[in-house]
């Protein structure tokens, strides 16, 4: 009885354990390859619970999650020959695992590295085309655009996806920065003086101008007023001719007292005359 229950215990644990053997688990954040005798006879396997041989089969499991490449920075010639320092990286995932196994050894280190050589090749190539302003501030998201596609084409024959690649950072050599520095000053200082020679054109333009209208306004208005003395003085003149010809002795009587008071405005004036003179001739009247 103690025999047949050892040997019953025995069948079950050995049945435990080849089943142990059979079984292997794929977590949500792996992928997995099975081997039969050194071959892959089955890739990619989705996260649960799955059967292999026992002894025949062996499975290596793959982190599936995102990877991140951050290469060092390296030094790019620019179409002037200039030297600029670019700090770049990469987002990837496994995308197919047989032959991310097969290119790779399944090693993300070794996928890294020629995740990296396409990614410099890639940014060589891109920054030999544009000069240092274009660069630094107009083709950076032209330049990673087409550096994305580029890896994601390539990254394909690896077993890779490219998901994000990314310039942080764009430097220049210290001597570099200084004559950009420099170009950028005298650039600067040329629009400047542009624009103060154009203000200035156009401030003397409006000066000019300005002159211009004010000579025509008083020309304008001079003229005006000469026009309204004259008609003024022309209707004095026709004043003065109807009321002398309506009465010419009174007339002539009331200008020589206006004459009078005009001659004789202060206390020390003195006028000499002849006695028989036009002036005293009412006077004379008088007497």
């Amino acid at each position: 009885m103690a025999l047949s229950r050892n040997v019953v215990l025995g069948v079950l644990g050995a049945v435990a354990v080849l089943l142990a053997m059979s079984l292997f688990t794929v977590h949500e954040t792996q992928t997995a390859i099975r081997f039969q005798l050194g071959e892959i006879v089955q890739a990619n396997y989705k996260p649960g619970l799955h059967w292999k041989w026992p002894l025949v089969n062996n499975v290596l499991k793959f982190d599936r999650r995102l990877q991140t490449l951050d290469t060092e920075p390296e030094r790019f010639l620019t179409a002037e020959k200039k030297n600029v320092i670019v700090d770049s990286f990469a987002m990837w995932r496994i995308e197919d695992v047989r032959l991310f196994y097969t290119t790779v050894g399944g090693d993300p280190t070794q996928a890294n590295v020629r995740l990296d050589q396409i990614v410099k090749d890639g940014l060589r190539s891109e920054f030999s085309k544009r000069t240092i302003q274009e660069v630094v501030s107009g083709d950076r998201d032209q330049i990673m655009e087409t550096l994305g596609r580029l890896l994601k084409e390539q990254a394909t024959f690896l077993g890779i996806a490219s998901v994000d690649v990314r310039i942080k950072r764009i430097d220049l050599p210290p001597d570099v920065s200084n004559s950009v520095f420099s170009r950028m000053k005298a650039e600067r200082l040329r629009v400047a003086k542009d624009f103060r020679s154009r203000g200035g054109e156009a401030a003397e333009r409006i000066r000019a101008d300005a002159d211009r209208q004010s000579t025509v306004l008083l020309a304008e208005a001079y003229r005006d007023a000469e026009r309204q003395r004259g008609e003024g003085d022309a209707q004095a003149t026709e004043i003065y001719a109807r009321a002398y010809g309506k009465d010419q002795d009174f007339y002539s009587f009331h200008r020589s007292l206006a004459a009078y008071r005009q001659s004789f405005s202060g206390r020390d004036d003195v006028l000499v005359l002849k006695p028989d003179s036009q002036l005293f001739r009412y006077f004379n009247k008088a007497q």
